[in-house]
């Protein structure tokens, strides 16, 4: 059976204002009061059609074909003979990820001069090659979080565990060195080495002697306190550290609802209540990256 082309992508910022506003006047309205042109946005949504042209028109002809949009992933069925093709923001490779299981993931970045191209590194025009040669591929470690139930969460970049509004969180945390604290902050971050480039690269800015950040590859993670509160009942001495091999860092709930998503798609978590424990380390799945 040939391979199956599952083509990924978001929705663009012109169908989502579309679909609000109804029609082009008043979408062009909606952005005049925010010091916006409709212009910029038709041009980014052509970028988009482009590719997703090239994509199609790529695929070879006795290969079957799949398309599926970021807000229905979690409803799509991937098979194990699939070749993910993301088109779109860096972000989009990391919602997809979680996902799969050992599908080949190539990124196609429609917008060179606005995406930094960490994850999509590759042109439209350039899919028919990869398809045809047999891609190299590189495998990126994840991170797992999973509750004391047995329900689990997958991330490509990180985990972030806390309160849904990201207000002080109560818990006791325990690392894998075996130390523990009770804390209240605004919550964890636990970083990949893919992650090490955005939302950890932030924190690590503002940190002394923050610890080095793991490669991509390597399965090995980074976490970080946020806020830490200190107070007669929580320390500030567990703010930051490394996640290696089968180590784990543990998070036991003391509030009534805290939160763990990853990737930033806060609709997609696991709920922690009191007392209950969330253990967080390298996932034994890996992202297969098409890197050329």
């Amino acid at each position: 059976m040939n391979p199956r082309v599952v083509v990924v992508s978001r929705r663009s910022e012109l169908d989502e204002l579309l679909g609000r506003h109804g029609t082009r006047g008043a979408a062009a309205y909606f952005l005049k009061q925010r010091g916006r042109d409709l212009v910029e946005v038709e041009a980014r949504h052509q970028a988009l059609q482009r590719a997703l042209t090239k994509v199609g028109s790529a695929i070879p002809v006795d290969w079957r074909r799949g398309r599926v949009v970021r807000e229905d992933l979690s409803r799509f069925l991937f098979g194990p003979e699939d070749v993910v093709v993301a088109v779109g923001q860096d972000g989009l490779v990391a919602n997809v990820a979680k996902y799969l299981d050992g599908q080949p993931v190539i990124g196609v970045n429609p917008e060179p001069d606005r995406n930094p191209g960490v994850l999509v590194r590759h042109a439209a025009g350039t899919l028919q090659s990869l398809l045809r040669d047999g891609p190299r591929t590189e495998d990126r470690a994840m991170v797992s979080a999973t509750l004391d139930d047995g329900e689990t969460l997958i991330g490509l970049n990180e985990v972030y565990v806390g309160h849904a509004t990201h207000q002080s969180a109560r818990y006791s945390l325990r690392t894998p060195e075996g130390g523990t604290e009770r804390q209240s902050s605004s919550g964890i971050v636990i970083s990949t080495g893919t992650g090490a480039t955005g939302w950890c690269a932030s924190i690590v800015g503002d940190r002394w002697a923050a610890p080095d950040l793991p490669a991509p590859v390597d399965p090995a993670l980074a976490w970080f306190v946020r806020e830490a509160w200190p107070s007669p009942g929580t320390g500030t001495e567990l703010t930051m550290g490394l996640v290696s091999g089968s180590g784990v860092i543990e998070v036991t709930g003391e509030s009534e609802r805290l939160v763990a998503f990853a990737d930033g798609l806060e609709d997609d978590h696991l709920t922690v209540g009191w007392g209950q424990r969330l253990t967080i380390g390298v996932a034994t799945r890996r992202l297969r990256l098409v890197v050329g």
